[in-house]
């Protein structure tokens, strides 16, 4: 059975260091079976996590083939990988996309872990768009079976790991780039 992933909009309220208090609504991804199994298990996901009062404002079927997470990453990056056919009949190259989240510190760091996860591929590929998705958080299924728990731990593990950097060293000159930089 393949595995559907549903996006999830919470908003909350969240107080900032200040002690104010802002309204925040982030996107969550659920693997789920139906749109309310995914309400019901957005609900107790978040309830560990957030102890005021929240509301679930938006449930959708996410396009991703598949998740991956990475040791060392804080950020989830939507790449789009064309898998690349010959059709014999027309002698033409058939373009397939599928969408891949994978975890990771940037954009080039989100492109190699793309690499790593096609490596055993067997057909040709290109990788035309790696963007940073909004997902805040990725909560898999496991059913409790035997084997389940030890995957569990590993993608909690590798989801909850740090990086490495310091977060001083981190420089991001996306946003506000000068003359100077470019």
């Amino acid at each position: 059975m393949s595995v559907v992933w549903y996006e999830c909009k919470v908003k909350y309220r969240k107080t900032d260091e200040t002690g104010g208090q802002k309204v925040l609504t982030e996107p969550y991804l659920v693997d789920a079976l139906s749109y309310t199994e995914a309400e019901k298990r957005i609900n107790e996901e978040m309830a560990a996590y957030i102890s005021e009062e929240f509301k679930i404002t938006n449930i959708k079927v996410a396009n991703y083939a598949e998740i991956h997470p990475f040791e060392n990453t804080d950020r989830w990056f939507k790449s789009k990988v064309s898998l690349i056919a010959y059709d014999e009949e027309s002698g033409k190259e058939r373009k397939t996309s599928m969408y891949m989240l994978i975890q990771a510190n940037d954009v080039r760091e989100a492109y190699d872990n793309t690499i790593h996860v096609m490596k055993n591929s067997m057909g040709e590929y290109s990788i035309p768009a790696i963007s940073e998705s909004p997902i805040m958080d990725v909560f898999p299924y496991f059913s409790g079976e035997e084997g389940e728990s030890e995957m569990l731990e590993r993608f909690n593990a590798l989801k909850a790991s740090k990086p490495e950097k310091a977060e001083a060293e981190i420089v991001d000159h996306m946003e506000f780039e000068t003359a100077e930089e470019e």
